[in-house]
């Protein structure tokens, strides 16, 4: 019995993985209101009635996309951040990171272009609060405690630097050239790190 139970729970496992991934393809491709449940169903090899098993519409499938795009710059800027590098090295990498999954083009169309008017303003800044600022707050407070900067608020700096990436982030990705302005975004922030970078 538990090998059965074991099999459908491997299976409904890997129809919604599959369906996400169809769904993060396919709204990469076209945008939230260009692609419909059925394509996504199709691309994923599921019927639709599987779709609805796992997600009640597309906005809870569009957020499982979202989530998905989210969770593996997530995972790569907290390796970076909980690394053997020393705060500064490490805050710079970060930075080159987050920049290179900023020229992504499905973080571009779904985290950036697309989830602020899918989820709505408030949802998304929560969603991307949850994901990034904890990270960027660990990163100055890092940067504090190893003499690397000065003993600056930490809250309203992380703030200030949290805003200044998401801008940034918008700028990448709405640029008709996102490789120069995403080197000169690592310029600029790097600058202004050094503003306050202890000599």
């Amino acid at each position: 019995m538990a090998t059965i139970r074991s099999r459908r729970l491997d299976y409904s496992e890997s129809t919604r993985s599959a369906l996400v991934d169809s769904a993060v393809h396919l709204f990469t491709k076209r945008g939230y209101a260009g692609t419909s449940l059925d394509e996504v169903a199709r691309r994923a090899r599921v019927t639709k009635g599987a779709l609805y098993h796992h997600f009640n519409g597309k906005q809870a499938l569009f957020e499982a996309a979202f989530e998905k795009v989210e969770s593996a710059v997530l995972g790569r800027l907290e390796e970076i951040t909980n690394g053997p590098e020393p705060p500064w090295d490490r805050a710079l990498h970060g930075l080159r990171e987050f920049i290179t999954s900023c020229l992504d083009p499905a973080y571009q169309r779904i985290a950036v272009q697309e989830a602020p008017v899918v989820m709505g303003w408030e949802r998304w800044r929560a969603a991307e609060d949850n994901a990034s600022f904890g990270l960027i707050r660990d990163n100055v407070r890092n940067l504090v405690e190893a003499g690397e900067i000065d003993d600056v608020p930490l809250d309203v700096t992380s703030r200030l630097l949290f805003g200044a990436l998401l801008a940034a982030a918008t700028e990448i990705a709405t640029s008709p050239d996102p490789q120069r302005v995403g080197a000169d975004v690592e310029t600029v922030i790097v600058q202004l790190l050094n503003l306050i970078r202890r000599r």
